[in-house]
């Protein structure tokens, strides 16, 4: 299908979605790749993988780029070529990307699932979550807490960080649509505000 949902975040940074529900065939039309990416595409075993990496190539094209465009530095981190920020989600049939003129971005896309709750001690500090009586609600805040530590994650773009110790995201209500977080490392402190949206039971979460 077309673009899902775009987001203007403000005058310099936007976000963009795509629902995954063309076959892999459809999504091969129209996308040219270099050489490495047609080994990596052709090494994945998973055609829903497969379908994801090449539905970020057509958010590229929505906005102007094409798989050229998009370069991945030794932590694995993608850049643009042309000195703009970005960040890539993919999450089952859902894809998105975040692209920014002026500052550091990261997005992260989840599907809300149960297990959340049993492995949310190794993210956040569980007991934060005790008062929330409804299973649903906490499922979904949690993955919201989640999500917002992948987009923080994926700002900083190294391997160092770590979701407990280095990364803190404040608390908040649904209804403000957004949180903030700090990464604390090495020294220093550096805030970020953090937007949400839930679709499908699925979890968009992007920090800029």
């Amino acid at each position: 299908m077309p673009l899902y949902k775009s987001i203007i975040v403000n005058n310099t940074t936007k976000v963009f979605i795509w629902k995954i529900d063309e076959s892999l065939a459809t999504l091969s039309e129209g996308i040219v790749l270099t050489q490495s990416n047609t080994d990596r595409l052709q090494s994945m075993k998973s055609e829903l993988h497969q379908r994801g990496f090449l539905s970020i190539r057509h958010l590229l094209k929505e906005v102007g780029y094409t798989d050229q465009d998009l370069i991945y530095d030794t932590f694995g981190k993608p850049h643009l070529k042309d000195g703009k920020y970005i960040s890539i989600t993919h999450s089952h049939h859902f894809s998105g990307i975040i692209i920014s003129e002026d500052v550091p971005v990261g997005i992260d896309i989840e599907k809300q699932r149960d297990k959340i709750v049993k492995i949310a001690r190794k993210f956040t500090p569980i007991e934060e979550y005790r008062t929330i009586a409804n299973h649903d609600a906490l499922v979904s805040k949690l993955t919201i807490v989640w999500g917002a530590k992948e987009s923080l994650y994926k700002v900083y773009g190294k391997k160092e960080l770590l979701f407990l110790r280095d990364i803190y995201i404040a608390d908040f209500l649904f209804a403000d649509k957004k949180t903030t977080g700090e990464i604390a490392y090495d020294g220093e402190t550096t805030t970020y505000t953090i937007p949400f949206l839930e679709f499908e039971d699925f979890t968009c979460v992007y920090a800029y």
